[in-house]
Formats: C-alpha cells, sequence, structure tokens
C-alpha cells in the first residue's frame, strides 16, 4: 500500500536538546474539507505518538481502502503549520500520488511530487483562509524550524521556502493548478483546447536548488 509522508519525517530529537526541552502545546485545529481526485472523501485521523516533536502528515489508504491523513503530533506545532501540513496531504490526494507508483525518497519524482503538494498547499491557504497571506508566513517560519531542528541541510530548506513562495504569488487558482497536474499525468481528460496543458503539454521545470518547482507551460 503506497503512502506519503511529509518532509517533516515523523523522527526522534531524544537526544537533542531540542528535544529535551519542553514543548509548548497547542489546540488542534479542524481538518479542511478534502477530496481525493476520484471524487472520495479524505478522513482525517489523529495519531498518538510520544517520537514526534513537531506536526507531520501521512497521505495514505487504510487497509479499507479508504484515503486517510493521518495527523502526527499536531498539538506541538502553531495552527498556521497545522493548517499547512493539512492540505499539503490532502494535496497528495487530489493529485492522486496516492495510487500511483510511489517513487524513490528523494528521487526527482517524489521531489517533484513534494514539490507539488506544497504549491497547492500554499494556494490553498492563500484563497480559502482569512489572511491566508499572514498564516501561509507564519507557517513557512514555523516549518523552517522544524526542518532545521530536523537536521535537514540549510539547501533544502531554502528550496522548499522559495517554492513555497513562488507559489503563493501564482496567477491561478488551486483548482486550476490540481486539474493541470491531473491532465498532465493523465487522470483527467482536458476539454479545453486552450488550455496550456491541452494535447499533454509538458511541465516546464524551474530547477530551484535540490528542489524542483512545477509550473505548467504558459504559467512561468
Amino acid at each position: 500500500m503506497r503512502f506519503i509522508l511529509t518532509t517533516i519525517i515523523l523522527i526522534s530529537f531524544s537526544h537533542t536538546a531540542f528535544g529535551q526541552s519542553a514543548k509548548a502545546e497547542f489546540d488542534v485545529i479542524a481538518p479542511p474539507v478534502c477530496a481525493n481526485n476520484l471524487g472520495e472523501t479524505v478522513q482525517f485521523e489523529t495519531v498518538e505518538s510520544t517520537r514526534v516533536t513537531s506536526a507531520a502528515g501521512m497521505a495514505r489508504r487504510n487497509e479499507a481502502g479508504v484515503p486517510v491523513v493521518y495527523r502526527f503530533g499536531y498539538k506541538f506545532s502553531p495552527p498556521a503549520l497545522q493548517q499547512f501540513i493539512d492540505f499539503h496531504e490532502c494535496a497528495h490526494h487530489q493529485t492522486g500520488d496516492i495510487d500511483r507508483p510511489h517513487p524513490p525518497q528523494n528521487s526527482p519524482e517524489h521531489m517533484m511530487n513534494e514539490s507539488i503538494a506544497d504549491c497547492i498547499a500554499a494556494l490553498r491557504m492563500r484563497d480559502e483562509i482569512d489572511d491566508g497571506k499572514g498564516l501561509l508566513a507564519e507557517a513557512v517560519l514555523e516549518l523552517t524550524k522544524a526542518m532545521q531542528a530536523a537536521g535537514f541541510p540549510s539547501l533544502t530548506t531554502d528550496s522548499r521556502v522559495s517554492n513555497i513562495e513562488n507559489c503563493m504569488q501564482k496567477d491561478t487558482s488551486s483548482e486550476d493548478f490540481i486539474n493541470g497536474v491531473l491532465i498532465h499525468r493523465g487522470l483527467k481528460r482536458d476539454r479545453d483546447p486552450q488550455s496550456p496543458t491541452h494535447n499533454n503539454c509538458p511541465f516546464c521545470i524551474s530547477a530551484v536548488g535540490n528542489l524542483c518547482a512545477g509550473f505548467f507551460c504558459g504559467t512561468v
């Protein structure tokens, strides 16, 4: 069974000063509305774990085949980061990642999937939440802290943040962006001959450090 784990991986900081210090706790937000590319409702489930010191998420189908986002350690992160991770994991369902072969960890294909999910999360926060841009800025700050604490190289962190910030400026909606991804992957038919993704127009790729930010032809 395929699953996606957000790049804030489930990791123990028990041997670091970060992990030893007392962690503030926050209220856990209500999950957003989420349906996958097949129209199935995605469920959100909270999982208690003693190894997680920052919010993390996992998108997969459960044993019954139901699309689920598992939420770990949400109480240890502010609402802004909780919201971003919910949207990010939802995006893996929306773009069909869960039902596609999962590429090798840290491969270009895997990093592209993560960049796309980040982009959709940024667009949804920007457009669907009051003061979405301000909340997204807070989420990026908390995401940066969490990735640094987990030991990610600064280039990886900076590349991810740059992709999120670039996506926030895109002149498109999350719905249109998701449709473009699905059309490109052959998971949805494009009925608009004027669309930049018509006739399987390929991705226009913009390299950002170690990551690739996904842009569709005509939108760069």
